[in-house]
């Protein structure tokens, strides 16, 4: 996470400021972290909370102000900025940012973050094989492996699969921001890679006698994060397909959410080795995932709505274009919303 110093104590803080007229509140959260932390990015437009904190104005006045965090995904770092010689950036981890700010509801929404402590799936080469390497048993004691009962690595497929839909959906954000064809071959790419971990699922659930949930559960958990990179996969192909260069605000708004909500879905599947343990935060997670769903939802309508209004009269075949784009973008969403429900019905079941 970045923080950036202010101006006034040279403490750290995160970009904030007052929303200029007519902006909404998350694109006024993107102004601000690109003056002031000289970033770029989508920014979700479901907020993470808030916080208090007490400013001091120039007349002398200590004042209390309400600050709604939005979460931006960075995906450039400018070299130059406006703020630049009036503010320090830098990139901390999580528990690091929450030690470094002083307002304890901001340390509380830092830390609601929470970091996965999956390591292994991180990497872009050598997903199934770090997965291998964690099952292996030496050839001494294989004969004693076949006598007992199989109990598989779901834990590290689902994990994988994770990390590999997260890394398709940022590349989906790229490919909105700049409109390179680059990140349209990564998200195909990542897809394929998904469908390698849903094969070696799919082989691990018949061959394994005892399963951690029901046969039934894993196979729908693993399938709805499935669609959601499928889903990807037919977005960027239609953007490709139809030569789709401009990405109206709504567009770009959905994808942010896809981002954020990618993000969620990994910090969840590490959780679901202790169920018992984590799930209180694994419902946390699940009831922001569905807050998403249905604020992409009015963001889908009010796309549709407005390229209607401005295409439909005049523009037919732009029309049934962004109308393709949305549809693809909004069953991404729909998908996340399913491993939301997945999750919860495993928790039900086991906490």
């Amino acid at each position: 996470m970045m923080l950036v110093t202010s101006r006034e104590t040279g403490r750290w803080v995160i970009p904030k400021g007052n929303p200029p007229a007519g902006i909404a509140l998350h694109s006024a959260a993107a102004l601000e972290a690109k003056e002031e932390a000289g970033v770029l990015g989508l920014v979700c437009p479901t907020t993470l909370g808030t916080y208090r904190y007490r400013k001091k104005r120039p007349n002398g006045a200590s004042l209390m102000f309400d600050v709604e965090v939005f979460p931006l995904a960075v995906t450039a770092e400018l070299s130059s900025w406006k703020e630049q010689s009036q503010r320090e950036r830098r990139w901390f981890s999580l528990a690091e940012a929450a030690e470094a700010v002083d307002e304890e509801d901001l340390r509380d929404l830092i830390r609601s973050f929470g970091p996965s402590e999956f390591k292994a799936a991180t990497q872009r080469i050598g997903i199934l094989a770090a997965v291998a390497e964690k099952s292996k048993v030496k050839s001494m004691f294989a004969w004693f492996q076949r006598l007992l009962p199989k109990t598989g690595n779901f834990f590290e497929l689902f994990e994988a699969h994770a990390v590999t839909v997260a890394a398709g959906a940022e590349a989906l954000a790229r490919l909105v921001q700049d409109g390179n064809r680059d990140h349209v071959r990564e998200v195909i790419e990542r897809e394929h890679d998904a469908d390698e971990i849903i094969r070696e699922m799919l082989r691990t659930v018949r061959e394994t006698f005892l399963t951690p949930f029901d046969r039934g559960a894993i196979t729908s958990l693993i399938g709805s994060m499935d669609d959601a990179i499928d889903e990807m996969q037919a977005a960027v192909q239609a953007i490709d397909l139809y030569e789709v260069s401009k990405f109206e605000r709504e567009m770009q708004d959905m994808v942010a959410i896809i981002v954020d909500a990618s993000r969620l879905v990994v910090e969840a599947m590490p959780l679901l080795r202790d169920v018992g343990r984590n799930g209180a935060r694994l419902h946390e997670l699940t009831e922001r995932l569905v807050r998403m769903e249905s604020h992409a939802d009015e963001i889908h309508r009010d796309g549709l709505k407005r390229a209607f209004k401005e295409l439909g009269p005049i523009d037919a075949l732009n029309f049934s274009v962004q109308r393709e784009v949305y549809k693809h973008l909004e069953r991404i969403v729909d998908a996340f919303e399913d491993v939301a429900n997945e999750i919860d019905g495993i928790v039900i079941d086991h906490a």
